[in-house]
């Protein structure tokens, strides 16, 4: 496991998957939040977006968490593992509120970049009807020869890292 691309719906932890497999790969972690958004929310042109992207993954170690579904192609061609993480919507919408109440609004620096208004809430509440068949249909398309990981809950996210932890020591 040396390129690693974690997706899935907001408020569910990819962030704290992606710090945490960076640490244990020993590897570099890229937010694509914090890539597309200045501090003022202002977005990357997706052409820039993109290039951004490739100039990442051409790296022979990395940790990208992200969905960005229209970019997505990029990181699923050059990935050796994709973690999708595919929590309930229940779920999901508790991250992306509870994440508002333990770390404010903004951007922290650690992956983590929170801004609650309607567009988000409805992402994250549509997300298993409307984008998770986009993902996996671009997963089987683009992550051929990729290791597929999915993670259904925090419990089964937190013993999969600590195997992976164990498996690299």
């Amino acid at each position: 496991m040396r390129k690693v691309a974690v997706v899935g719906c907001g408020g569910i932890g990819k962030s704290h998957v992606a710090r945490e497999l960076g640490r244990i790969l020993d590897a570099p972690v890229t937010h694509l939040d914090a890539a597309f958004y200045d501090d003022e929310w202002n977005a990357l042109p997706m052409d820039k977006f993109t290039d951004v992207q490739r100039e990442l993954v051409a790296q022979p170690r990395w940790v990208v968490a992200g969905n960005y579904n229209s970019t997505l192609r990029v990181r699923l061609e050059a990935c050796d593992t994709v973690v999708l993480m595919d929590v309930s919507t229940v779920a999901a919408l508790y991250g992306v509120f509870s994440r508002q109440i333990r770390h404010g609004a903004g951007h922290k620096g650690n992956g983590v970049h929170n801004r609650i208004h309607w567009g988000v809430i409805k992402y994250v509440a549509t997300y298993r009807r409307r984008m998770r068949p986009r993902v996996m249909a671009k997963i089987e398309e683009f992550g051929s020869g990729t290791d597929v990981v999915l993670l259904a809950n925090r419990r089964q996210t937190h013993r999969w890292l600590r195997k992976v932890a164990a498996e690299q020591s």
